[in-house]
């Protein structure tokens, strides 16, 4: 009988660390990133559907916010100076991340490698979901910088602007109903956010 490691891999998912050239006060890995990311874009196509009249699958959305990142139990996190240095550079890590997804897509049996494939993998007409995906992955990292500064650690300080920017210059309106609604909210303490 043939094994197929493809959730035994997607479980180191929580031994990646991310932020690897910061100096963190909670450290954070890509399961937990993951799942944040996941639950962003969910809201992401839903701002779409009820604010924008967009048709989003919301299950698919969700689904690649979970493993947008799981090609990184091969390759590791590259941090972001490193990965955007330049566009040799950026081109090459694509190529690397395609390899390390289709790696991962062939530790799955051939009867489920189909309702994977389009996750490990831009198809065509996916572009406006995927834009999204990258969207909840930038929000994602804004409030890990929110998190970081309020414990005082300005360590995030530069990243939260040049995060904040490159969100902004993405002009996605789902993602600036997102900034403008909720991420307010992540400054506050536990206290101020159940005051009514």
């Amino acid at each position: 009988m043939k094994e197929y490691p493809f959730f035994a891999m997607m479980a180191r998912m929580k031994y990646i660390e991310r932020w690897a050239l910061m100096r963190n006060s909670v450290k954070e890995n890509i399961s937990e990133h993951s799942l944040e990311v996941a639950m962003i874009v969910h809201a992401l196509g839903i701002i779409g559907k009820e604010k924008f009249g967009k048709e989003y699958d919301l299950g698919m959305l969700t689904l690649m916010g979970i493993y947008h990142d799981a090609n990184e139990i091969i390759t590791g996190d590259m941090p972001t100076p490193v990965k955007y240095y330049d566009e040799e550079i950026q081109k090459a890590y694509k190529r690397v991340e395609r390899v390390a997804g289709f790696t991962l897509l062939n530790q799955l049996p051939d009867y489920m490698r189909p309702y994977y494939q389009h996750i490990f993998g831009e198809e065509p007409g996916q572009e406006e979901m995927w834009k999204l995906v990258k969207g909840a992955d930038k929000l994602s990292a804004l409030i890990k910088c929110i998190e970081e500064e309020k414990a005082g650690n300005r360590e995030f300080s530069t990243a939260y602007e040049t995060i904040k920017d490159s969100l902004q210059q993405m002009n996605v309106p789902e993602v600036n109903v997102f900034m403008e609604d909720f991420l307010p909210s992540y400054t506050k303490t536990l206290d101020e956010l159940q005051k009514k």
